[in-house]
Formats: structure tokens, C-alpha cells, sequence
């Protein structure tokens, strides 16, 4: 659960790392335009293989945000056809331990919620929330050239992580969502942006609202020895 901590800025990166999560109710106040230029800025200092720096960051405030928003959000709730990633998120079977995992995340989020097993009318519901960056003030869109490779896609999560981590060292939260790649011709479209950019994913940022029951959830993380050997 969230306690005061979480409304604080970390105070340094193990603080930002530990306390980085992801958040899907905000509080309605605005980040400062220089907060948000400084936690954007953080980003260009991240690794990628000779330095490439393969990342293209659209940051969405305001009436941009909004009819961003909107036009997803629409589609989605109207189950508008020919819409689909430009990529495969996820493989076409998952096979454990990823699949009990995934069912343990999304099952324990919607318990948190109220939403049970069948109920697809909340479900859809709440699912439609992710369109609009779960109100956040700060929505951010990222993509990338269509003609790098797997390489540089691994740069980007260590870009991304680097502004989740500059967010909370200024007392923000951030959820990353790969449900905005889900309409990536309406972000296009929306935003200008050429088909020769495929759309990676987007994020929700701002200041978390401690109050909201979804902001309780959290699913467990394996423990260090289930993924790391330490070999002398």
C-alpha cells in the first residue's frame, strides 16, 4: 500500500527505484513546465549501444492531451475496426511462469477494483481509462524508427526507466502503457507523426492520488534469487 513516502520525492536511486510504480489515479494538480522539462531532459543521458539514442518523445499537456485522449478512447468504446499494435507486445501463448504472473497481476488489480471474473461492463470500463492516461496531466507518447533493430528497442526501456526514475526523484508518478501502441494510426494521426515511426508505447505522469483504491494495488515481485546467479 501507498504511505507517505510515495507522495515525497525519493531521495535518491534506490529510493526512486523502490518506490516506482505503476500509478493509475492522479491528483489534478499540474506539473510545472520546468519539472517536466528537467525529468524529459534526464532522458538524453540514458545508454544506447553507439549511442544511437533511438528514442522520440511527443510530451502531451493540456487540449492535446485531451483530444489525444478522446480520439482513443473512442475507438476503443465504439470497438472501431483495424486497429492493432505495430509490433507483438506479447507472444501468442505464454507459457509459465510468465502466464501465472500476468493472471495473478491482472486479476489482483481488478479485485482491488470490484471488478469480478465475467463482469466485461466494468471491465471495459476501466479498461477505457488507459486511453486517457488515467487522467494524468502528463501523457507522453515514445517511438521509435521502423528500421531499428532489437537493439535499440533495448535502449528504449532503459530511456524510459530513466525518466520514471528522474520523475520520482521530483515526487511524481508514472504509468508506462503499452495500451496507447494498441491504436498507433490514431497517434499518427493525431500527432502528425510518419508511418515510419512505429508507436512503442505511452505514459501517464503526474502526482499520484493516495486516495484512489486502484493506487493500493501492487503484485509481487519475485524475490533476487529466483532470477540472479552470483558466481565466484
Amino acid at each position: 500500500m501507498f504511505d507517505s513516502n510515495h507522495a515525497q520525492a525519493a531521495t535518491d536511486v534506490f529510493s526512486a527505484i523502490q518506490t516506482r510504480r505503476s500509478v493509475r489515479a492522479y491528483t489534478p494538480q499540474l506539473v510545472s513546465p520546468e519539472v517536466l522539462l528537467e525529468v524529459i531532459d534526464a532522458g538524453r543521458h540514458a545508454p544506447s549501444g553507439s549511442n544511437l539514442q533511438p528514442w522520440q518523445v511527443y510530451v502531451l499537456t493540456g487540449q492535446t492531451l485531451q483530444r489525444v485522449s478522446a480520439a482513443i478512447q473512442r475507438a476503443f468504446l465504439s470497438e472501431e475496426p483495424g486497429h492493432q499494435r505495430d509490433y507483438a507486445y506479447y507472444t501468442e501463448q505464454i507459457v509459465e511462469p510468465y502466464l501465472s504472473r500476468r493472471r495473478a497481476c491482472g486479476w489482483g488489480l481488478y479485485q482491488t477494483l470490484g471488478i469480478g471474473r465475467g463482469d466485461h461492463e466494468k471491465s471495459r470500463a476501466y479498461r477505457a481509462r488507459n486511453y486517457n492516461f488515467f487522467g494524468a496531466p502528463v501523457g507522453l507518447v515514445f517511438t521509435i524508427d521502423r528500421d531499428l533493430e532489437r537493439g535499440s528497442w533495448l535502449d528504449y526501456g532503459m530511456f524510459m526507466q530513466t525518466l520514471m526514475l528522474a520523475a520520482r526523484a521530483r515526487g511524481l508518478h508514472t504509468c508506462a502503457e503499452a495500451s496507447i501502441a494498441s491504436f498507433p494510426d490514431i497517434v499518427r494521426r493525431e500527432l502528425a507523426i510518419t508511418h515510419d515511426q512505429v508507436v512503442v508505447a505511452g505514459m501517464a505522469m503526474g502526482y499520484a492520488d493516495e486516495t484512489a483504491a486502484v493506487n493500493q494495488f501492487q503484485p509481487q515481485r519475485i524475490a533476487v534469487g529466483e532470477y540472479a546467479r552470483f558466481l565466484d
